[in-house]
């Protein structure tokens, strides 16, 4: 895929770096790794991050079900109020999803599952709230894509792809289930030339 392709926001596509098979591989990858290091499924319970958090978590219990017979608890997190920017934002009205954990999390190996690992705040955030919901045993954390840069000592257990990014890149994660397609790209900022 070119970059011109298409753009949007001032970005424009640089790279399509996973296709749909690509991603499905990689889940499964990801799945054995957690049953690996863990020693089976008996203590494990999924929680996304939402939104693409979310939908990556049910894949991967799907998968754990057909490999290990059992179904896992899996919910997810609504980590918007537990932003450490939210009150930089305060003209944005933010916008709530909603946590749905209808489990107990304690004593449980919590698989924490998002779709991109950047900064480390959006994990940060999301330990935050799970320990205010109770004493898991471990929290663990699968992400899709690392892209580094990060703001805070964060790292992945599980990681699909290591990609390395620079400050005027994004990597985007679309999933089917909201995105019509299974894809991962890297979306260029276009650069004013005095910028460059």
């Amino acid at each position: 895929m070119g970059k011109e392709a298409f753009s949007f926001n001032n970005m424009i596509v640089k790279a399509k770096i996973m296709n749909e098979i690509d991603i499905e591989r990689t889940l499964r990858r990801l799945a054995h790794e957690i049953i690996e290091k863990n020693g089976g499924s008996e203590t494990i319970a999924l929680i996304g991050i939402r939104t693409r958090g979310e939908f990556l978590a049910k894949r991967i219990s799907l998968i754990i079900n057909e490999i290990e017979n059992k179904n896992l608890p899996v919910g997810f997190l609504d980590i918007t109020l537990y932003r450490d920017d939210l009150l930089q934002k305060k003209f944005e009205q933010p916008i709530l999803k909603g946590t749905e954990i209808d489990f107990d999390v304690t004593g449980k190996d919590i698989i924490l599952i998002d779709d991109v690992l950047y900064t480390g705040r959006t994990v940060r955030a999301a330990m935050d709230e799970l320990i205010d919901l109770g004493r898991p045993n471990t929290i663990q954390l699968a992400v899709l894509i690392d892209r580094g840069h990060r703001e805070l000592p964060i790292r992945a257990d599980y990681v699909g792809k290591n990609v390395p990014t620079s400050e005027f890149e994004e990597v985007q994660v679309h999933l089917k289930e909201i995105d019509y397609e299974d894809s991962v790209v890297i979306l260029e900022k276009i650069r004013d030339k005095n910028e460059e």
